[in-house]
């Protein structure tokens, strides 16, 4: 695995992007599991009075529950291949997790807009490891107070991991892409520490 151990981010937080975390040929067997065995969900959210599609695809597995966005996700056992990729996050991390948020980028017109990590049950500092199969993708990070912004292409096999005061001073977005791209994964690791 190729570590680009310095952190990304200039100020306020620790960005680090472990490439190759999971190898190519892995990855790839990995991702067609996901596609095929993961109990995706079509999450719905209010937005100004409408009842607006969520423009991915989502599962959430763990041992406890998790809440975001309005949404509640009741926690469904751990199943395979998920331990395998959670052991990859938290060597990557350094830190244990105890559930999974999977999002699912059908193809350039899912996304995620801006956002942060910060509900309560992660605790203040929350650690994410964010590990990504299939089709790379631009996720950018934007300073809260001057705008300043990182940008990264996650490619099929890499885990990215957000710590320190990153959540609390910084957002990040997935845009849509008019680019012709395929399905992505990601799997964004995370340790609930209360329950909402």
């Amino acid at each position: 695995m190729r570590v680009l151990a310095v952190n990304l981010l200039p100020c306020d937080g620790a960005v680090y992007l472990f490439e190759d975390a999971v190898g190519a040929r892995d990855g790839t067997l990995l991702l067609e599991r996901l596609l095929a065995e993961i109990d995706w969900r079509q999450e719905w959210l209010q937005v100004m009075g409408k009842r607006v599609a969520v423009p991915r695809l989502t599962a959430w597995y763990g041992d406890k529950g998790y809440r975001y966005s309005g949404i509640n996700h009741e926690p469904r056992r751990w199943c395979e291949p998920l331990p395998a990729l959670k052991d990859i996050a938290e060597a990557c991390a350094g830190q244990a997790f105890n559930g999974v948020l999977l999002n699912l980028y059908r193809d350039g017109r899912d996304s995620v807009s801006w956002h942060s990590d910060n509900e309560a049950e992660l605790g203040r500092h929350p650690v994410i490891a964010s590990v990504s199969l299939g089709a790379t993708r631009r996720f950018v990070l934007k300073h809260r107070r001057d705008g300043a912004r990182v940008v990264l292409d996650l490619a099929h096999g890499g885990c990215l991991v957000m710590a320190g005061a990153t959540q609390e001073y910084w957002v990040h977005s997935i845009a849509k892409t008019r680019r012709a791209v395929g399905a992505r994964v990601n799997l964004t690791f995370r340790k609930i520490v209360a329950t909402a």
